[in-house]
């Protein structure tokens, strides 16, 4: 990286801005009777651009969420987290690197509705994936892969917390206090969603119809139909607000470690390995 490059000011920019996203979204869910939005990515998004200097929030979200990606990139191509190149650390930085594509997408939507009066439909994106999917060769089987991939995804990001594995990579003065908790919340919550979504997803690809792939509201609305349905749902919408919590967390005592030509060359597997 150029000397003086604050890289670390990039990666920690799109934690604030997936953090606002989710507290967004957190909103939406708890007073989605009120507010009327689908409590997803893109409503919340939406939802922001209606008020005062609306297209400005969604830019400067757009923008740093091009920060979170560049950091999600480094994580996966560069290795900037020492994960390796055994077998679990290339399952990990493949998830991180989907990730990315994921927000680069987000990002993309934020822009073009910031900067322009339109840029794209307001509908679910894992539906508009799952299409897009089920039309390439083998797509049934390809979309089952995916949910697969979003609930190993899901267990993942609810183990990290509930083993606190994510403090590994915090600067925090206090390892056992309420911050440590609402960010095991988050991660747990966030997971649990990620589950109900990658079912949704795989049952479409068994199904063969895109239209049975799910979006972030339609787990929750799943939810609530389940015996003490409100309470839960309730209860999994506050922890998509402390995963919000949990980002702006990451964004303030997160260790960062910008990428270098060297690591990238390092982290990629050769023939020998």
């Amino acid at each position: 990286m150029a000397k003086g490059f604050r890289f670390d000011l990039l990666a920690k920019s799109g934690y604030v801005a997936r953090g606002v996203v989710f507290l967004l979204v957190a909103g939406l869910a708890l007073f989605s009777g009120v507010a009327g939005g689908r409590p997803e990515t893109k409503s919340a998004l939406s939802t922001l651009l209606a008020q005062p200097f609306g297209r400005v929030w969604v830019g400067l979200i757009g923008i740093g969420l091009l920060g979170f990606v560049a950091w999600r990139l480094s994580q996966s191509l560069a290795d900037s987290d020492g994960h390796g190149t055994g077998t679990k650390a290339i399952a990990i930085r493949t998830v991180l690197f989907g990730s990315a594509v994921v927000y680069l997408g987000l990002a993309g939507y934020a822009l073009a509705h910031a900067f322009f009066s339109g840029g794209g439909s307001q509908g679910s994106g894992e539906k508009g994936l799952a299409q897009w999917i089920m039309s390439q060769p083998f797509g049934a089987y390809l979309a089952v892969a995916v949910g697969l991939g979003f609930i190993i995804g899901g267990v993942v990001t609810a183990a990290k917390g509930i083993t606190r594995k994510f403090e590994r990579y915090l600067r925090l003065a206090d390892a056992s206090g309420v911050v440590t908790t609402v960010c095991v919340y988050g991660l747990v919550a966030r997971g649990v969603v990620f589950v109900i979504t990658g079912i949704f997803f795989a049952y479409a690809g068994f199904r063969v119809d895109p239209q049975q792939a799910g979006s972030m509201a339609d787990a929750l609305e799943w939810v609530r139909q389940l015996p003490f349905g409100s309470i839960l749902y309730i209860a999994v919408a506050a922890g998509l607000a402390a995963f919000g919590v949990y980002n702006l967390v990451e964004a303030r005592y997160r260790v960062v470690r910008g990428p270098s030509l060297a690591d990238i060359k390092d982290s990629i597997p050769t023939a020998g390995h």
